[in-house]
């Protein structure tokens, strides 16, 4: 009878491989989910734009506004955002979620193009971010939950006959999209997402893939479980598309042709996914949430257009 070879030589070598996806994907999972207290610096091709940035974030501490909050007396749980009122009293608002490691000042130059265009201004701090409680990021996807506080402060404080517009980039863009898919109130009547991904898990395995050259396997998956077991859902539930199915409002979505950072076959996807009236404005040569910044006027104009259709 044939002797069956031992495995013992290659359990060693499995356990190691085992142990060191785990480290990594602790790793990966602190760098990437964990919160900063800090803005990181900006793409090489947008820091062009850096004394137009600046102007605007002068121009955001500067203009009359109010600090809101939700569960002020809960350190933990606390979320801030400033409202800024339009210069002619309005029944229009904007509700405008910041990017990735972002707070509600980047959101700076937006805020000034849609106060320019009439509308109240709310940008709040999401999860993890700016002087919002959170230890950790949640990617747009426990954001969506806090948005439909900040949806209801918004028609208590401007009255019934509030229309709101949802506006967002890049993890704001997929923040506003989640949050479409939710039964929202008849006050919010549109949507905009900017360079929004299709989804958290599909986000993660491309930049896994882009620029850690690393698998999707095993790697992803448990980042997941990690990120489960600390904030309470897998990486799959956060998807963009399947909220978009559900999603009742006409949307623009905007996506940068040679974004590499969210890919701009994301925003077909998206739109693909949307049943609800829909149109889609791939900008030509600009990057990850570089389209504003391509050209602010053309920018504001294509808005102004959708919302001319919908709003």
């Amino acid at each position: 009878m044939m002797k069956m070879p031992s495995l013992k030589p290659l359990l060693i070598p499995l356990t190691a491989i085992t142990a060191g996806s785990a480290l990594l994907s602790y790793k990966l999972f602190n760098f990437a989910f964990k919160r900063v207290d800090y803005v990181p610096a900006t793409s090489k091709e947008k820091q062009k734009y850096a004394d137009q940035y600046y102007d605007y974030v002068d121009w955001f501490h500067s203009v009359p506004s109010e600090d809101w909050y939700l569960n002020e007396n809960q350190p933990d749980h606390k979320m801030v955002a400033t409202y800024i009122p339009a210069k002619v009293a309005t029944q229009q608002t904007v509700i405008i979620a910041h990017g990735y490691k972002g707070n509600r000042e980047t959101m700076a130059n937006y805020a000034k193009m849609f106060r320019n265009m009439g509308f109240n201004v709310l940008t709040p701090d999401d999860r993890g971010h700016g002087d919002s409680a959170g230890d950790y990021i949640s990617f747009g996807w426990l954001d969506r939950l806090d948005y439909l506080q900040w949806i209801d402060r918004v028609i208590e404080h401007v009255g019934v006959d509030s229309q709101i517009l949802l506006f967002g980039v890049s993890m704001g863009g997929a923040t506003v999209e989640m949050l479409s898919g939710e039964h929202l109130p008849d006050q919010v009547k549109a949507v905009i997402a900017d360079c929004g991904y299709s989804s958290v898990e599909e986000e993660l395995t491309y930049l896994l893939k882009k620029q850690y050259h690393l698998p999707e396997y095993p790697v992803e998956p448990m980042v997941s479980e990690i990120n489960k077991r600390a904030t309470g859902f897998g990486l799959a539930n956060a998807s963009s598309i399947k909220q978009l199915e559900k999603n009742q409002l006409p949307i623009l979505f905007i996506h940068g042709e040679k974004d590499t950072y969210v890919p701009a076959y994301m925003a077909y996807e998206n739109y693909h996914a949307t049943h609800a009236p829909k149109q889609i404005w791939i900008v030509k040569g600009a990057t990850h949430a570089e389209s504003f910044w391509k050209n602010p006027k053309d920018y504001q104009e294509r808005i102004g257009t959708f919302l001319n259709t919908y709003m």
